[in-house]
């Protein structure tokens, strides 16, 4: 199944459905209030909700600062994001009053040696190929693209229609939508699925639950007991890592991202001089930080952004992403029938989300 609905208006459904929703993820929550607000009857269950890679996300929504090769059906997959968080953001107000901030800012692409600007002049190239509209700006004519980075950094590449939010706010909205909404939230780890003539059932240690349908947004996380895949998709960890610090405030500029000595860097500005480092990434299956690894990270962001030597360190994230095995996220219906799968967002879990909810809610009201 295709994964991204064009359009949803947030229509109550003719039929209401009860729907077991397992994984609190970005995907999960996002999928679990789209559905609640179609008139579904919701239960989530997760341990820990937004706890894993939703936690360590930095937030972009940045399909053209993201190209990369061999990525071109991810990248047109993940034009429509914006547009799709903004209508995710006026459900959100239309629930609760409250709008998600979504920062439509751009990306600043820089490199830091000559081989590094060798790999963004390969960027250009793979970008002008999927028809994205890369600008070369120049630290001489705009200034205010490159306040705080290094004076060696003289040029770079500017992507406009790129854009952030913050995750935790996100996460935030989300849950108390969800409570406005009735759905209950069960903290408790799912172990094993199955269904019935009546529909499916999802087990904990301690409880059933039973619904009408489910779907399984475990991110990274193995599938519990009791569902069989076609064997088409499956999901392998990959660590990432972002470190906040506060001193610099960027906000009002792109997103940076950079190549430093060919190691991929990004830096997040958030108004008030909340800055999110990363980019990171390690085929690892535990979520813990190695000295050598963060070592690296802040090396290349002192480099690149030397204005951060002043900053204070407020902590270090780590999360574990899904990767499927080419790179692209998918949509799944399992066996035993009632139940699906929606996973393999990798590094894009949360500019996908709302596209995911949509695939739920789709695959939730073509049901019988």
């Amino acid at each position: 199944m295709p994964l991204g609905y064009p359009t949803y208006a947030g229509q109550v459904s003719a039929e209401r459905q009860s729907v077991l929703v397992v994984g609190g993820g970005i995907v999960g929550l996002t999928s679990a209030f789209r559905l609640a607000r179609a008139g579904h009857a919701v239960t989530l269950l997760d341990p820990s909700p937004a706890q894993g890679a939703t936690w360590a996300a930095a937030g972009m929504l940045a399909p053209s600062g993201e190209i990369a090769p061999g990525e071109e059906s991810n990248y047109r997959l993940q034009r429509g994001a914006l547009e799709a968080w903004r209508s995710l953001s006026d459900e959100l107000a239309r629930v609760d009053g409250t709008r998600l901030e979504i920062h439509e800012t751009g990306t600043l692409i820089v490199g830091w040696d000559a081989s590094d600007r060798r790999q963004i002049e390969q960027f250009i190239g793979v970008a002008k190929s999927f028809d994205a509209a890369p600008g070369v700006v120049e630290r001489s004519t705009s200034p205010e693209l490159f306040v705080g980075l290094s004076d060696r950094i003289r040029e770079g590449v500017v992507m406009a229609g790129d854009a952030w939010l913050d995750p935790d706010e996100a996460v935030a909205l989300l849950l108390k939508g969800l409570a406005l909404l009735g759905v209950e939230v069960v903290h408790q780890r799912v172990v094993r699925v199955d269904a019935n003539d009546v529909g499916v059932v999802a087990e904990t240690n301690d409880e059933k639950f039973t619904a009408d349908t489910g779907l399984l947004a475990t991110g990274a996380s193995a599938l519990p007991l009791g569902v069989s895949t076609s064997g088409e998709h499956a999901v392998r960890p990959v660590r990432g890592l972002t470190v906040r610090v506060q001193g610099l405030d960027r906000s009002a500029q792109p997103v940076v991202r950079a190549y430093v000595r060919g190691r991929a860097f990004y830096m997040l500005s958030r108004p008030g001089g909340y800055c999110v480092l990363g980019a990171t990434s390690d085929e690892r299956s535990e979520p813990v930080v190695e000295m050598g690894e963060l070592s690296r990270l802040l090396r290349d962001a002192l480099d690149i952004v030397p204005d951060l030597e002043t900053a204070g360190m407020i902590e270090t994230r780590s999360g574990l992403r899904p990767a499927s095995t080419d790179l692209r996220p998918f949509f799944e219906e399992l066996e035993p029938k009632g139940w699906a799968w929606s996973s393999g967002h990798y590094r894009h879990g949360v500019t996908l989300a709302p596209l995911a909810a949509l695939d739920a809610l789709h695959f939730i009201e073509r049901r019988p």
